[in-house]
């Protein structure tokens, strides 16, 4: 199977007062159809990593390729149409939208690459139906729990049915049962056609990845492989 993601000599450097090396010459090539963990403590880059990959943001050295094709990252129109349609994000906190209800953050979110009202409102619908929230529909990000949320935050990553899901500690603020529950949502979203990266603390998650990976000093350095 070709890797659909390659990571090459990836470093990335934050100048504050003192210039911190976050990653230093990454390297790592990624698959469709597989879910990979990466663990590391504190500090060590995991929302980084997560961050250069949704071309959030840049690296200070290195190349990233998307099934071959090399990414520009002076082509910021071009790399937020890509993230839009090819790339579900799931963060700790959820990030959803406070002023409109769970059907609403839903619903834009597919409208946002697809101008059809009508496809948009039928998806957010039939995704309320399947993560079993549909009479949670018209309530606010503040009425629903941190699980309720975190299942909305889900279903707006795959209503766009992206090539490549990346979660950032999509658990860590839960209580080890809702926690289960969301970590079987997310697996759940593995197809042949799709990449899921995953940052945890936890190792009983890490470990039903397909890879392990870890995040020391800067690279990777170890995996289950």
């Amino acid at each position: 199977m070709n890797s659909f993601l390659k990571l090459k000599n990836i470093s990335k450097n934050f100048d504050t007062e003192k210039k911190i090396k976050v990653l230093k010459k990454l390297s790592y090539n990624f698959k469709k159809g597989k879910v990979y963990s990466l663990m590391g403590p504190s500090g060590s880059g995991k929302s980084t990593l997560l961050n250069l990959i949704s071309l959030i943001d840049r690296p200070t050295n290195g190349s990233i390729k998307f099934d071959n094709a090399l990414v520009n990252f002076k082509e910021n129109n071009k790399n937020d149409i890509f993230r839009a349609k090819k790339i579900g994000i799931v963060y700790q906190q959820n990030n959803l939208l406070p002023d409109f209800t769970a059907f609403e953050n839903l619903y834009l979110a597919s409208l946002s690459i697809n101008d059809n009202k009508k496809m948009a409102m039928l998806k957010a619908e039939n995704l309320l139906k399947k993560i079993g929230l549909s009479n949670r529909s018209d309530h606010f990000p503040s009425q629903l729990s941190g699980g309720e949320s975190q299942r909305i935050a889900i279903a707006r990553a795959i209503i766009n049915d992206p090539d490549i899901i990346l979660a950032d500690e999509p658990t860590g603020s839960l209580d080890m049962k809702t926690a289960k529950d969301i970590f079987d949502l997310l697996n759940n979203q593995k197809k042949p056609n799709r990449l899921i990266i995953f940052a945890t603390h936890n190792k009983f998650f890490a470990k039903k990845a397909d890879y392990l990976l870890e995040l020391i000093d800067g690279s990777i350095k170890t995996t289950n492989v």
